[in-house]
């Protein structure tokens, strides 16, 4: 008996441990650890909201043990008023806080969802064009300025917005770079559009979120971004490397399958994410210019 005791208190050590652990990398790795300006605006959106919750689950939280002390069976000695029915602060305290708490989160809200939309093109220089392609279970991304393309690992130079237009090979995915940016999905036959930036050189991980097989779990890529001199040498290379992104070799990346490491290609068919735009549907889901 004591031997089963001691190793369900060692199972379950281990449990909270990795739990723990856990809960670590997701900060780490989360939009609570945020490394570009949208991302900065999403943590610091949630960290307010939730305080202005707390003034929503606080008082039920405290008011709820105390009401029931009150009201118990055994306390027989307040006032009995069977006939009461109104009462003017009773009715202010229930309505005025929680509209004001409403209308103020509107506005927040509103306000911030003009700033963090997805289209809105982020200041600052002229963004990296990237084309995000995803299929099962890989992403590709086409950089059509440099007629190079990678798979599994998107590299961006650090301090200098990225504008990325995706669409989808196969079924609907989801895009999502925690510390970068929000989710975004990906469809065959539409585009959708996002706008990252890095604040400083670092790996970042992006992921699909949306459940596309039995290779979901290891739909991941990296964001690598760099130094602009570092990205001009990343660049340079990428376009005198020997692979080429040829139909043969589409046909097979397009193929469900799980590459085992990234890998670059130095050129790319012209127009490659429009023939795949148009091969699924060609729709587009752009806001009109004047939104923008």
């Amino acid at each position: 008996m004591i031997v089963r005791l001691k190793r369900g208190v060692s199972r379950l050590s281990l449990l909270v441990t990795l739990v723990g652990l856990g809960g670590c990398t997701a900060l780490s790795h989360g939009f609570l650890n945020p490394q570009g300006p949208v991302a900065g605006h999403e943590r610091d959106l949630f960290i307010t909201v939730s305080i202005v919750l707390l003034f929503v689950a606080g008082p039920v939280l405290l008011l709820t043990p105390l009401f029931a002390w009150h009201y118990r069976l055994s306390n027989r000695s307040d006032a009995y008023r069977p006939k009461w029915n109104f009462s003017w602060w009773v009715e202010a305290l229930i309505w005025i806080p929680p509209a004001g708490i409403v209308i103020g989160l509107a506005m927040l809200l509103w306000h911030w969802t003009q700033i963090d939309d997805p289209y809105r093109r982020l200041p600052g220089t002229t963004p990296v064009e990237v084309q995000a392609i995803a299929l099962d279970w890989k992403w590709v991304f086409v950089y059509p300025d440099l007629g190079v393309a990678a798979v599994d690992r998107l590299t961006i130079p650090a301090g200098r917005p990225v504008h990325i237009r995706l669409t989808s090979g196969t079924v609907m995915q989801s895009m999502l770079i925690p510390q970068l940016a929000g989710q975004i999905y990906a469809m065959g036959g539409m585009t959708t559009e996002l706008n990252i930036q890095a604040h400083r050189p670092g790996r970042f991980r992006g992921e699909n979120t949306q459940y596309n097989g039995a290779g979901f779990q290891q739909q991941k890529f990296d964001v690598v971004a760099v130094s602009p001199a570092a990205y001009d040498r990343w660049a340079a290379a990428a376009r005198r490397g020997t692979r080429t992104l040829d139909a043969q070799t589409w046909r097979r990346l397009s193929a469900r399958s799980i590459i085992t490491k990234p890998v670059e290609f130095a050129r790319v068919p012209p127009m490659l994410f429009e023939h795949v735009l148009a091969a699924t549907g060609d729709m587009t889901h752009s806001p009109p210019k004047a939104v923008r």
